[in-house]
């Protein structure tokens, strides 16, 4: 949802106060659970069209028993499949992990790489996956756009853009240098619990008075 076109984007200095008063307010960690980039990568993975709640019951069985791609590998698609079986997608996220557990035995000495084009060669591994990965796994300041981000981005007026990439392109010119690292975590999270996409609680919203948005409630 971007913008419409008579809502006004935020000015430089809207948009440094709208960062700086979310990280008073929102602690930026991610709720994917994880212990090493390979963790985070197969986390990852597992979260398109599903709940972060419901990878982490999965990965809490899955981190200490397959800790290494080869081992995944040695598992087989057939039980991986049963050990993923509450995952939406099941059976593609299956096939996309053992081929990037492949790739990554085969070709990365079974590490995760640490760089956007050698991650996106992955089975399974679009540009959000490899962006948190980057951002969390590795520390870079990469921006993640998911649903939550592209909505957060458009409705606050941010951006005024008609998908993720171009959303993504126009907050790196956009976000402030020094929150640019967890800028990611501060969009998603305000996203998740406040700026929710059917009933945004813009009455306790820290940042309802910077929001360009026309149609939020008042406050």
């Amino acid at each position: 949802m971007s913008p419409p076109s008579r809502q006004r984007l935020l000015k430089p200095a809207e948009i440094e106060a709208f960062f700086a008063i979310l990280a008073e307010r929102i602690d930026p960690k991610p709720e994917l659970a994880w212990e090493t980039p390979f963790d985070l990568l197969i986390a990852v993975v597992l979260s398109a069209q599903c709940t972060d709640r419901n990878v982490n019951r999965v990965t809490a069985r899955l981190r200490p028993r397959y800790p290494r791609p080869e081992d995944y590998l040695a598992l087989g698609e057939e039980r991986l499949q049963e050990e993923i079986r509450s995952i939406g997608l099941y059976r593609n996220k299956a096939r996309s992990i053992l081929g990037l557990c492949r790739e990554l035995r085969d070709r990365y000495h079974g590490e995760v790489p640490q760089t956007r084009e050698e991650l996106e060669a992955l089975p399974g591994v679009g540009r959000k996956t490899a962006n948190v990965v980057l951002n969390v796994a590795f520390g870079q300041p990469t921006l993640a756009v998911d649903t939550h981000v592209f909505r957060v981005a458009n409705r606050t007026g941010l951006v005024r853009a008609t998908n993720p990439l171009e959303t993504e392109r126009q907050l790196l010119t956009k976000v402030p240098q020094g929150v640019m690292l967890h800028a990611h975590h501060y969009l998603i999270l305000h996203g998740r619990y406040t700026c929710k996409a059917r009933k945004p609680d813009c009455a306790v919203c820290p940042v309802a008075s910077l929001c360009t948005w026309p149609s939020k409630t008042s406050v």
